[in-house]
């Protein structure tokens, strides 16, 4: 500790094992912070921290279940412990409920579940380590979306957002609406709070069928997280700007 502050940004990445979130971690570990690779799975949480620190990242694991009050309460308490506080939280974590998934036949307990990673996960784990982030000197959040969240270009004539995944896009757009709220409550603290849409990136999630890598992907979290004070909250945004609500 320096003057009360820590030597190293320290950030949380839920879903940090694989895909996106591994490279988000990747590339916040690249700029010298130490990384708390969040995750259910203990095996791959612990192959993840292995070649992040292979890589030369300062990575720990963080055993992690977003739909569980008590890992996410451990999870905080761990961060603690082991870094002495939080700067940065990307709540990467999210689930689709699988395929398909029309409003007409989708099963009431699959949005359930949706929305209790995709949604509530983001409530329950940034509330958990929202004492941290308060006290850090330029504490970040960044919830990652997609822009079939987006009800202005799921409504916009001659825009294509591909099959409608009823479950996913709903969670999506509910938590964009989470993230404006939580930026309102927020408003007048040094937190600022973001959604982030990383393009149709090739991940486990949707059968590896996207066009953009996971690094490409992982972009707009890494410049979110790494906001000047002056940046902006409350906003939706992919590596070419904002994103229409």
């Amino acid at each position: 500790m320096i003057d009360g502050m820590r030597e190293r940004t320290i950030a949380l990445v839920t879903g940090a094992n694989k895909g996106i979130g591994y490279e988000i971690a990747a590339g916040l570990g690249a700029l010298g912070w130490r990384i708390g690779v969040g995750a259910r799975d203990q095996h791959r949480r612990d192959t993840a921290v292995e070649k992040l620190r292979a890589a030369g990242t300062d990575a720990f694991g963080v055993p992690l279940d977003v739909t569980d009050d008590e890992s996410a309460t451990a999870a905080a308490e761990l961060i603690a412990r082991h870094a002495g506080g939080l700067d940065v939280l990307v709540n990467n974590a999210a689930i689709t409920g699988g395929m398909p998934q029309t409003p007409t036949t989708v099963e009431p307990a699959t949005v359930r579940a949706v929305v209790e990673t995709n949604v509530i996960g983001v409530i329950r784990v940034t509330n958990a380590v929202l004492p941290m982030l308060r006290d850090s000197a330029a504490p970040r959040i960044v919830n990652m979306s997609s822009s079939v969240g987006s009800l202005a270009l799921q409504t916009t004539p001659g825009i294509d957002m591909g099959p409608v995944p009823a479950a996913y896009l709903a969670s999506k757009t509910f938590l964009n609406a989470l993230t404006i709220q939580y930026a309102k409550e927020l408003s007048g603290t040094d937190i600022l709070i973001n959604s982030a849409c990383p393009g149709f990136t090739a991940t486990d999630l949707n059968g590896f069928q996207g066009v953009r890598t996971p690094q490409q992907g992982a972009a707009i979290a890494i410049h979110l997280a790494t906001l000047p004070d002056d940046g902006p909250t409350g906003g939706f945004f992919d590596d070419a700007g904002s994103v229409p609500w």
